[in-house]
C-alpha cells in the first residue's frame, strides 16, 4: 500500500464512526438494508475501487473440489471482479472415467473458446488422477500456454502447479506444490520450492488443498491492498485453529507420514514418469 493510499484511509475516522453508528432500535426495511450498503460502497470507494479484475479457473474432471472452492470463495469477495469456470464445454465436470459420481459436480461458465483473450489471473487447481490427465491433454495444455503468455498472473493451487509446468509455464520459476510432488517440479524445469505459497515475479503458487485460502487472500493483496484482503479474511472469519499439529510431514506423526508416503508411492512415480513425457513435448 503506498503512502498516498494510506493517507486516504487515515483521513476517514468521522465517516467510519458514522458508519458504524447504525441504529438497531428498529429493524430496517429491506430498501433501507440496500441503501446503507450502497452508501458505504460509496464511503469505502478508496478502499474496493479500481478496474475490474478479470479471472479465469480452470475446471476439469478428477480435480479436487477444495483446490478450487478455497480460491474461489476468495475471489467471490472481489467487488469488481469477472470470474470464468474455464472447460472445453459446458457440461458439468465431476470425476474420472468409470470412478463414483461427484457428489458435487462442477458446472464451468465459459468454454476455451469464449475465454477472454486477457485475464488478470489465471488459475489451475490440482487433484488426483484428475492432474495427470490434465498433463497430456492437448487441447487443455494448448490453451493454458496461449492464455498463460499474456495474464497477469499465472497460478495454482496443489498438483495444479504441475500441469502449468506441463505446459511450459514454469520454466526458470521457484514454484510449490502439494507436498508429495514437489520435487516433479524440478523435472518441468521449475525451480521446486518449499512454501505455503511462492511468488516469483508474476508466477504465484500454492502448496496442497487448504492452502488454497492463503494463497486467494496473498493474490487479492496484490491485486488490490492488505487492508482488502485482511477484510475479505475477516468476512470469512478464516481463522484456522486444526486440532492437530500434522499439516505438513516434518510435523505429523512418523507413522502417519510413512502411511501416506506408501499409499502414494504409486501415484508420485507416475506423477514423475508423466512430468518426463511432457517436457519430451515441450
Amino acid at each position: 500500500m503506498n503512502r498516498r493510499y494510506f493517507s486516504r484511509l487515515l483521513s476517514w475516522p468521522s465517516v467510519l464512526l458514522e458508519a458504524s453508528a447504525v441504529s438497531v432500535s428498529t429493524a430496517p426495511s429491506k430498501q433501507a438494508a440496500d441503501e446503507h450498503h450502497l452508501a458505504t460502497m460509496d464511503r469505502y470507494a478508496p478502499l474496493i475501487g479500481g478496474p475490474k479484475i478479470t479471472i479465469g479457473m480452470l475446471v476439469y474432471p478428477g480435480m479436487f473440489l477444495q483446490d478450487l472452492v478455497g480460491p474461489l470463495t476468495v475471489f467471490e469477495a472481489l467487488m469488481n471482479k469477472e470470474i470464468h469456470l474455464l472447460w472445453k464445454n459446458l457440461e458439468p465436470v465431476g470425476n474420472e472415467g468409470d470412478g463414483p459420481a461427484a457428489l458435487i459436480p462442477v458446472k464451468p461458465t465459459t468454454t476455451f473458446a469464449q475465454c477472454p483473450e486477457q485475464l488478470d489471473v489465471l488459475f489451475v487447481p490440482g487433484g488426483i488422477p484428475g492432474t495427470f490427465t490434465m498433463m497430456e491433454d492437448p487441447e487443455v495444455l494448448a490453451f493454458l500456454k496461449a492464455k498463460g503468455q499474456a495474464a497477469r498472473y499465472v497460478t495454482s493451487v496443489c498438483t495444479g502447479s504441475l500441469i502449468l509446468g506441463a505446459a511450459g509455464l514454469l520454466k526458470g520459476y521457484k514454484a510449490t506444490s502439494y507436498w508429495d510432488t514437489r520435487a516433479v517440479l524440478k523435472e518441468l524445469g521449475a525451480i521446486p520450492t518449499k512454501g505455503r505459497i511462492v511468488v516469483d515475479r508474476n508466477r504465484i503458487t500454492g502448496g496442497g488443498v487448504t492452502a488454497g485460502i492463503d494463497f486467494g487472500l496473498k493474490l487479492v493483496a496484490i491485486l488490490k491492498s492488505r487492508v482488502y484482503a485482511e477484510a475479505v479474511q475477516l468476512y470469512l472469519e478464516y481463522d484456522p485453529q486444526p486440532p492437530f499439529n500434522a499439516g505438513s510431514p516434518e510435523k505429523a506423526h512418523p507413522l502417519a507420514r510413512r502411511f501416506l508416503k506408501d499409499m502414494f508411492a504409486g501415484m508420485r512415480a507416475n506423477a514423475f514418469a508423466t512430468a518426463k513425457r511432457a517436457m519430451q513435448r515441450l
